[in-house]
């Protein structure tokens, strides 16, 4: 898992520009799979056929959030806006990745009260991104407008935890594809969902989730976790207590009947779990339940600190117990 996870997170492709995850992906799963497709919007779609006629959806976002040029000055300095929820205060003095091409972020100051001013008041109007170019017109070559970037993170494996960019949701792309190689001659047919553009409004999973039709749908993500130093005191989950099975987020209620299966199985089969109720946010499983005549959905996630940051991190027993309950819920969930 290690080595997936980490060629997963290092791979750059902010929303509406996924083509290399989906390379990457796809490549994972080569002999995993009976057949895939990419539509129209480009969310990679595979399955693995069934016995019955009976269809299981398993999504992960493909996407991860990142940064857009939006103009250069005259010196050749980049103005940008954000690609999905990413907070000025993060990138601020970091390093973005433009394909080859790194900036640092920082913020306008003419003077020490205005630059004091402008970092305690930090916005997208006032931070700047350096490229090292010299004019306009070297910039422009270098990383035109319209150019999109990404944090500039790596992969690290600490202990009992991984650590990286992206792993929202990346790591819900790990758990698909470690599901495919270990499902062996399902009874019913599996469908896995590499969605598109999840970061800026849930986009690729409606459209995928009206193709496929499918009996329930089971989204994949990141979640947040209340097991740092004082955290949120509405939020329970923490990192290494197990697949989180989600009953409500800002965006969609989880079906209760899936709900309620999953955690009769977690018990049934030993497997580690928490439940979760976060306060903000939301996972594809809102398309789902969104799409032609309404999809039954849940989302099973993985405890996350330091979500929309470039050093995300996850526990690896949280990962393997999300698959085996995956895994339980493919031949009994049903």
């Amino acid at each position: 898992m290690k080595d997936l996870i980490r060629k997963l997170t290092e791979t750059h492709s902010p929303s509406g520009r996924e083509d290399e995850i989906r390379k990457v992906i796809l490549s994972e799963l080569d002999g995993f799979i009976d057949g895939y497709k990419v539509d129209k919007l480009g969310n990679l779609i595979v399955w693995k056929t069934g016995r019955s006629d009976r269809k299981i959806l398993l999504d992960a976002h493909m996407d991860e959030i990142g940064v857009v040029v939006t103009n250069i000055d005259d010196k050749g300095f980049l103005k940008i806006d954000m690609v999905g929820g990413v907070s000025p205060y993060t990138i601020f003095r970091s390093k973005i990745r433009f394909g080859d091409i790194i900036g640092i972020v920082d913020v306008e100051g003419e003077t020490g009260a205005i630059l004091s001013e402008n970092i305690k008041n930090l916005s997208f109007d006032k931070l700047y991104v350096d490229i090292g170019a010299k004019s306009r017109e070297e910039a422009e070559k270098l990383c035109s407008i319209g150019t999109f970037g990404t944090f500039d993170g790596y992969f690290v494996e600490k202990g009992d935890f991984y650590i990286s960019k992206s792993l929202d949701d990346r790591i819900g792309c790990a758990v698909i594809i470690e599901t495919f190689k270990r499902l062996k001659n399902p009874e019913n047919t599996v469908y896995g969902v590499f969605a598109v553009q999840e970061e800026i409004g849930i986009v690729g999973a409606r459209v995928a989730g009206y193709e496929i039709d499918p009996d329930v749908a089971i989204a994949i993500d990141v979640t947040g976790a209340g097991d740092t130093p004082k955290a949120n005191k509405r939020i329970s989950m923490k990192l290494g207590s197990g697949a989180c099975i989600k009953v409500k987020d800002g965006y969609s209620i989880s079906d209760r009947k899936i709900v309620e299966t999953l955690r009769n199985l977690a018990e049934k089969h030993n497997i580690p779990y928490q439940m979760e109720v976060l306060i903000y946010g939301g996972t594809d499983a809102r398309g789902y339940q969104n799409t032609k005549a309404g999809i039954p959905s849940a989302t099973i996630s993985i405890a996350t600190r330091y979500i929309h940051t470039p050093n995300e991190m996850v526990h690896k027993n949280d990962v393997e117990a999300t698959i085996q309950l995956i895994l339980k819920y493919i031949e009994e969930g049903l």
